[in-house]
């Protein structure tokens, strides 16, 4: 049983709520990197979860205003989040597409190493086979996903403050 403020129960989160969850975030893309734990992209995400969805541990949608009038990423996004749903992975969505290309990137500006831009609209976070994951800022994350659910809010939106 989990004891949730009013705030919570209403879905208002407090700003200082939100730059916890957003700290928490990139703290967990910046710990999974190195050990290789970051798949980037849609049609890549969707390959990672059809051969492995048991090791997901946190999906990250990220859309820009101009993406929300992409149809076909709509879809996208749609269907991603409906699978996720059925294998009980957490969701978020950020409005900063930028900042996570500067989190995931380093200072290479989300580009590929040829050059091409990174598709940052889908990254998944996986667990290493090798040993049990067990970091503090999942695990906040993990909690902020379980209560939004809680509360109807299947995909809550983070805003990636810039740095």
């Amino acid at each position: 049983m989990y004891n949730m403020t009013f705030e919570e129960l209403s879905g208002d989160y407090s700003q200082e709520r939100m730059d916890t969850v957003a700290k928490a975030l990139e703290e967990v893309l910046t710990s999974a990197l190195p050990q290789g734990g970051i798949t980037v992209g849609v049609y890549e995400a969707a390959k990672s979860l059809n051969v492995d969805p048991d090791n997901v541990v946190l999906c990250v949608l990220a859309a820009d205003e101009e993406d929300v009038k992409d149809v076909a990423l709509q879809i996208h996004f749609t269907l991603i989040q409906a699978f996720c749903c059925e294998n009980d992975i957490n969701i978020l969505k950020v409005n900063n597409t930028r900042r996570l290309a500067q989190i995931l990137g380093g200072g290479g500006g989300g580009k590929q190493s040829g050059g091409e831009p990174l598709d940052l609209h889908c990254v998944l976070v996986t667990s290493p086979h090798s040993t049990s994951w067990k970091d503090p800022a999942l695990s906040k994350l993990s909690r902020f996903c379980r209560e939004s659910r809680c509360m109807d809010q299947w995909v809550p939106i983070i805003n990636l403050p810039e740095r």
